[in-house]
C-alpha cells in the first residue's frame, strides 16, 4: 500500500481558495498594466494543473477512503458528548443546547428532551433502557426510554462525569462540587465521596465492583462499592480522563503532568510513561493487551509492559483544536481513531506499516469518541455540527476496555465474557 496525499475536499471552499488565490496572485503581478487575456489563460493554466490535482486525490479517495456515510443528522450547537447505543438500536446523545436526543438506527429523531444547560458528559444506559446523563445546570438525570423525566439529582456544581452503572442497577459519577457520588436506580443518595478537586473523570467498575475514578486534586481512587476507600494514587497534575482496566485486574489513565499510568488492582505501580502532553483522551485496549490513547495531537499505542509501540501525528495539526479523544478496538485489529483534524481514520493495530486502512472527513473538529454498533456502524460527532453514521463491517473487539466507558451502553464495567 503506497502513501496516501493528504484529502482535501474536493468542490470545497478549502479545495478552490488557496487554488484561486495563488492564480490571482499570480494574475496581480502580470498585470502592472491590462493584459487580460494572457494573464487570463494563465489563470486557466493553474485551474487546469489544480484539477489535475485534485483529479488524482479524488482518485486516492475513492482507493482508501472507503467509509460509506450512511446518513447524518444535524445536531444544532454541536456536541462533545460521545453516542451511546441502546440495546433496541437507538443511538443517544448530549448536545451543547442541552439536549438529550434519541435517534433511530436509520437516523430519524425519536425524541428528544430538554435539560437547563450544555451537556458535556456522555448518555449511559442502564438495564431497563434508563438514559442517565449528567448536566451543567448541576443536574443528574434519568430520562425513560420514551424520552420522559423520571428524576433529576442535584449537585453543587457541573456534571461532565458520564455515569457508570453497576451490576445492581446503582450509578457512580463525579461533579465539579469535587464530590463524586453513588445513586439508587430510584434517584435516591446512597453515598457521597469528597475529594479535594473537582471530578470530571467518568469511573470504571471492576469485577469485584471496586469504581475507579481520577480528581483534578491529582490523585486516582479507589472506592469499596460501600463508598469505603480502598486505596488512592497520587500524581503529579490532574486526572480529567477515565480509566481502562485490563484482563488482570490492572488500571490505565493518563494526568494532565504529561504522564501515562498503569496500576495493580492493589494501587501499586506497574509502570508510568511519559507522553509529554495534557490529554483528556481515556485509553483502550487491544485483543493483545495494546494499549491505544491519543496525546499531544497524536495517536498513540503502548505495548502492555509500558514501551510505546508506535505513534502518529493527527493528520492535519490544529493548534487550537486539540481533539484528542478515545479510539475504539475493531474485531479485525484495525484501531478507530477521531480527532480535532476532523478524520475518523482506522489504522491497524500493530501498524507494520504506518499506514491508514481507511478514512473518512466530517468537515469539522471531533471532541467525542467513536461508537461502534454490533453490525459494525459507527457514529460520531463533530462541530459540523451533526452525528454522522459510516457504513462498517467490522464490531466492537471482544477485549476488556474496546472503547470509550468499555462498550456500546457506556456502562463503564470491564467486560469479563
Amino acid at each position: 500500500m503506497s502513501a496516501l496525499p493528504p484529502l482535501i475536499p474536493v468542490g470545497s471552499l478549502s479545495t478552490m481558495l488557496p487554488i484561486i488565490l495563488r492564480a490571482a496572485r499570480s494574475v496581480r503581478a502580470k498585470c502592472s498594466r491590462p493584459l487580460w487575456p494572457p494573464a487570463f489563460l494563465q489563470l486557466g493554466w493553474l485551474l487546469a494543473i489544480s484539477s489535475l490535482t485534485l483529479t488524482q486525490r479524488l482518485a486516492a479517495q475513492e482507493k482508501y477512503y472507503t467509509a460509506t456515510n450512511l446518513w447524518k443528522f444535524p445536531v444544532a450547537g454541536g456536541s462533545v458528548s460521545s453516542p451511546a447505543l441502546g440495546r433496541d438500536g437507538t443511538i443517544y446523545l448530549g448536545s451543547w443546547l442541552g439536549h438529550l436526543i434519541a435517534l433511530s438506527p436509520a437516523g430519524t429523531e425519536r425524541w428528544r428532551f430538554k435539560t437547563g444547560f450544555e451537556i458535556a458528559a456522555s448518555p449511559a444506559i442502564g438495564p431497563d433502557g434508563t438514559v442517565y446523563v449528567g448536566c451543567r445546570d448541576h443536574r443528574f438525570y434519568a430520562v425513560s426510554p420514551n424520552g420522559q423525566k423520571r428524576w433529576a439529582f442535584k449537585t453543587g456544581g457541573w456534571v461532565d462525569s458520564s455515569a457508570a452503572i453497576g451490576t445492581n442497577g446503582d450509578l457512580y459519577f463525579g461533579s465539579w462540587d469535587k464530590k463524586f457520588y453513588a445513586l439508587h436506580p430510584d434517584g435516591s443518595q446512597r453515598w457521597e465521596f469528597l475529594t479535594a478537586g473537582p471530578v470530571a473523570s467518568s469511573a470504571a467498575i471492576d469485577a469485584q465492583g471496586v469504581i475507579y475514578f481520577g480528581s483534578c486534586d491529582g490523585k486516582f481512587y479507589a472506592l469499596n462499592p460501600d463508598g469505603s476507600p480502598r486505596w488512592e494514587f497520587a500524581t503529579e497534575g490532574a486526572i480529567t480522563a477515565s480509566p481502562a482496566i485490563g484482563a488482570s485486574g490492572e488500571i490505565y489513565f493518563p494526568s494532565v503532568d504529561g504522564m501515562f499510568h498503569a496500576l495493580n488492582a492493589d494501587g501499586t505501580r506497574r509502570w508510568e510513561l511519559r507522553t509529554g502532553g495534557i490529554t483528556a483522551s481515556s485509553p483502550v485496549l487491544g485483543g493483545d493487551g495494546t494499549i491505544f490513547v491519543s496525546v499531544n495531537q497524536t495517536h498513540c499505542a503502548i505495548t502492555p509492559d509500558g514501551k510505546l509501540k508506535w505513534q502518529r501525528p493527527f493528520w492535519q495539526a490544529q493548534p487550537d483544536l486539540l481533539g484528542e479523544n478515545s479510539a475504539a478496538v475493531l474485531a479485525n485489529g484495525q484501531v478507530v481513531f477521531t480527532g480535532g483534524d476532523s478524520f475518523v481514520m482506522t489504522v491497524p493495530g500493530d501498524d507494520a506499516e504506518r499506514e491508514w486502512v481507511w478514512n473518512y472527513y466530517l468537515f469539522a473538529a471531533s471532541y467525542s469518541s467513536p461508537l461502534v454498533a454490533e453490525n459494525g456502524t459507527i457514529y460520531v460527532t463533530s462541530l459540523a455540527p451533526e452525528l454522522c453514521a459510516l457504513n462498517r463491517p467490522f464490531p466492537l473487539a471482544a477485549t476488556p476496555w474496546p472503547m470509550f466507558r468499555g462498550g456500546p451502553q457506556h456502562t463503564g464495567r470491564v467486560n469479563t465474557k
